[in-house]
């Protein structure tokens, strides 16, 4: 009997710690009733009126503008590859070297051709003047000077093709050594020591992170809202809700014949923007601009197709049903179709605790509360006097 008496007792001493942690009884009548939900204001939003952007949606990806994709000229084994993906390289730097052990033998017997052919030359055309002389005096024939001058000018066509095979030779050993065309960074390695490189095999490419634009596709049904100049507001794929912001350089003349999208290049408008080439992007293009109500996308609730917001009327919790439209990329809030008007304290960070009709309560702010600084005491009377 004492055990269940007991036992009866803890039951009622936990119900009634409970009841005076979430609830209030009234002394008077002994009811109780819930106590206010405490909101600081910065757990609240107002439903106003902001500039919306509207236009067509673009997406694409974010690409140097100076790029180069460094191929094999000429067939040769790769003998040395200097520089690796990420290591940054000047304009003029030695970056892949080829094998240019047979290039060499050939520009050795071009330039020894083109001497031989410059000594045959000199000497025709020493023949040539001698003859030209004895024909002055009578000496020689006229056919055989014409002999003499054809002679001359076999050996001066001989000589000229030498020099241009001993030129070309001499570009063929150049071409072993591939070199980078401008300021950069390595981004992609084709190619490793002992690799046999055919003509138009590719090496490496060479990008400059400077220069990234946003190299995006629009579809053609919206394409007549879309010029050169616009703003671009868009987000890159691994910057999180990180916005950046560009205008339209060019509009591409033609579609593509499969997609039937056209290609926009949008430069980055002020100094932040990605430094990686290939990244995916996605934003709108800034065509028009209206005023509507927005709500930040934190206080939206969802379940399933169904859209809701608490909201706070007559100090107590309201859970609203609202149609939203589609998202500002400038941002992040989304378009309030109905369901609110303008001035509409909404919860900003809703919690699944909240309950429809629940009383709240506005909580001052911290700078409100705070204690005011202690005063400066008073001057004594008595000091004053005596000075």
């Amino acid at each position: 009997m004492l055990l269940r008496i007991f036992a009866v007792l803890i039951v009622a001493s936990t119900l009634a710690a409970c009841n005076k942690g979430g609830e209030k009884t009234d002394k008077a009548t002994g009811a109780t009733s819930e106590r206010p939900l405490l909101i600081s204001p910065e757990d609240l939003h107002t439903v106003r009126n902001n500039a919306l952007a509207s236009g067509p949606a673009i997406s694409g990806s974010v690409q140097p503008e100076r790029r180069a994709d460094l191929r094999a000229e000429v067939p040769a084994v790769v003998l040395q590859v200097l520089k690796q993906n990420g290591d940054i390289v000047r304009r003029g730097d030695l970056l892949v070297r080829l094998d240019d052990t047979a290039i060499r033998d050939s520009l050795a017997s071009a330039e020894a051709s083109s001497r031989a052919a410059d000594q045959a030359f000199v000497q025709a055309e020493r023949q040539f003047q001698r003859m030209t002389t004895l024909r002055g005096s009578g000496m020689v024939s006229t056919q055989a000077l014409e002999d003499t001058e054809s002679r001359r000018n076999t050996a001066q066509s001989d000589l000229a093709a030498a020099k241009a095979r001993a030129v070309q030779a001499q570009q063929q050993l150049q071409r072993t050594e591939a070199r980078a065309p401008f300021d950069g960074i390595v981004s992609d390695r084709k190619v490793s020591a002992g690799d046999t490189a055919q003509i138009g095999k590719e090496l490496l490419k060479v990008i400059d992170p400077a220069s990234m634009r946003f190299e995006g596709m629009v579809s053609a049904d919206n394409i007549g809202e879309v010029k050169a100049g616009q703003p671009v507001s868009f987000r890159v794929n691994g910057y999180g809700e990180q916005e950046f912001l560009g205008k339209i350089r060019r509009v591409n003349p033609s579609a593509n014949a499969t997609t039937r999208q056209v290609e926009v290049l949008v430069d980055f408008a002020g100094e932040k923007q990605p430094k990686l080439a290939g990244l995916y992007a996605e934003g709108r293009i800034e065509a028009a601009s209206t005023i509507g109500l927005t709500v930040p996308a934190t206080a939206l609730v969802r379940d399933g197709d169904k859209t809701s917001i608490w909201r706070i009327k007559d100090k107590k919790l309201q859970k609203t049903a609202v149609v939203i439209g589609e998202r500002d990329v400038r941002n992040g809030e989304f378009v309030l179709v109905s369901g609110l008007m303008q001035g509409e304290s909404v919860i900003r960070y809703p919690a699944a605790t909240l309950k429809d009709g629940q009383a709240v309560e506005l909580s001052a702010s911290p700078a409100a509360t705070a204690p005011p600084p202690p005063a400066a005491p008073a001057a004594d009377p008595t000091s004053q006097k005596g000075k």
